[in-house]
């Protein structure tokens, strides 16, 4: 291994991760992962024999980014980085001469893919992403004598199944877990921690900064603040990313355009909203797409600025089928969203307490569904982060567009969004996180 500045957490954790299953849970950044890959390294040299071994996680994707990412990274793993190999995508890796299984559970029905397998040792990337009859049926499949499992996860409501049925019951189980927060990982740089610790706030501080497990409850975005968000005049911009759809027919219809200026700094630059409930009239696909090739073709940033802007992306409702088809048609390329409403929320909540997100004093619809936005109580008690759906439609049209053009204004090298949970995106450094 190389000389990696592991934290005593880390080390400890390694050294006692002995019970059958094992789990790393705790805040972004912390050195969760990195300590549970090099455990399972560890236990992939010495597994028993006669078993499969088992690498889970929500998609191939995630799995080849969190997982073998930093196992075939030599920076990580030294010399052993070598003796790793896989393909993203594959069925199939080989870590220490050992074929490992890769299955996935991006569904309720990924559990089938694990019956029949008799099991030596498995590691599972963010446990609280996969199905719990995932969880279960490996767990049933680990008959090998000495079988091990070893998890991550960051924390997520404390009433969700991995939690209830199985930390919280560590001392009736065979069950060790150990919690993380950021600052148990002594090799970040101390400005780095400190400008995460500014960027968070209210429930995502608690649970990716602290570590800790708590209910999703009042504002969604309680660092909202019109007077630190709303701006009067806009920047020059630098690109405009993209126009961005949240579709309805009876549901009011609300598009935004974004733009970013050279700091990479999102502007919410411009409204079009259209409530048929409110006007009694509906509108067909077509109209709607005439109606937003207008409202872009009119768009002045100011009053000396000429009329009309390509943006780059048309971000549109991945439901929205009808209403995709005719911008083919129209020759405007649409771009469905990404509609992963955790991931999404995080993403805004983090551009929005970072102050690298500014909405335009006209986009009066969408400032004013800021306030009200709040988590819905009665799905959080049964283990669900989700909002109320009411009054949301330029907060999802916000969403889909900071989302799904995430690469187009995340700085590589100057501003640097912390790495939310993104589907199990690695919380990790290079440096012995």
């Amino acid at each position: 291994m190389p000389d990696l500045r592991l934290s005593p957490k880390q080390e400890l954790s390694i050294a006692h991760s002995t019970a059958r299953v094992n789990v790393w849970t705790g805040a972004v950044r912390s050195g969760k992962t990195i300590a549970s890959l090099l455990r399972w390294l560890i236990y992939v040299a010495n597994a028993p024999r006669g078993g499969q071994l088992i690498v889970g996680g929500k998609t191939f994707d995630t799995v080849a980014r969190n997982v073998f990412g930093p196992l075939m990274d030599p920076e990580i793993t030294g010399p052993a980085a070598k003796l790793i190999h896989y393909t993203r995508g594959a069925p199939t890796a080989t870590i220490l001469g050992r074929t490992v299984e890769i299955i996935t559970a991006n569904d309720s029905r990924a559990e089938n893919r694990l019956r029949g397998m008799t099991c030596a040792g498995a590691y599972v990337d963010e446990a609280t992403l996969v199905p719990e009859a995932y969880w279960t049926q490996l767990l049933a499949r680990l008959s090998v004598k000495g079988a091990q499992l070893f998890a991550t996860t960051n924390p997520d409501n404390p009433s969700h199944w991995l939690r209830k049925k199985f930390l919280n019951r560590a001392g009736e189980l065979n069950l060790k877990w150990w919690h993380f927060t950021l600052d148990d990982n002594t090799a970040l740089d101390p400005a780095y921690v400190a400008s995460l610790k500014q960027e968070y706030t209210g429930l995502w501080y608690k649970r990716f900064i602290d570590g800790l497990w708590v209910v999703a409850e009042g504002a969604v975005y309680d660092m909202w603040d019109p007077d630190r968000h709303v701006i009067d005049l806009l920047p020059p911009i630098w690109r405009w990313i993209c126009a961005t759809v949240d579709y309805g027919t009876s549901n009011p219809f609300h598009a935004l355009l974004l733009g970013i200026d050279a700091s990479q700094t999102i502007y919410v630059a411009s409204e079009w909203r259209h409530a048929a409930r409110d006007t009694r009239r509906s509108l067909t696909d077509a109209e709607y797409s005439a109606n937003l090739k207008n409202w872009l073709a009119e768009y002045r940033a100011t009053a000396s600025h000429a009329a009309g802007v390509t943006p780059e992306a048309i971000v549109v409702d991945p439901s929205a089928a009808s209403f995709i088809e005719q911008l083919w048609r129209d020759r405007m390329t649409p771009t469905p969203a990404d509609n992963a409403v955790a991931d999404g929320i995080r993403l805004v909540s983090s551009v929005l307490g970072a102050g690298k997100l500014k909405v335009h004093r006209s986009c009066k619809a969408l400032i004013d569904e800021f306030p009200g936005y709040s988590w819905d109580d009665k799905k959080a008690m049964r283990g669900l982060d989700a909002p109320i759906k009411v009054d949301d439609h330029g907060l999802d049209a916000l969403r889909y567009g900071v989302k799904t053009t995430e690469g187009a204004w995340r700085r590589p090298n100057g501003f640097q969004m912390p790495h939310t949970p993104h589907a199990g995106e690695p919380d990790l450094m290079t440096a012995a996180m």
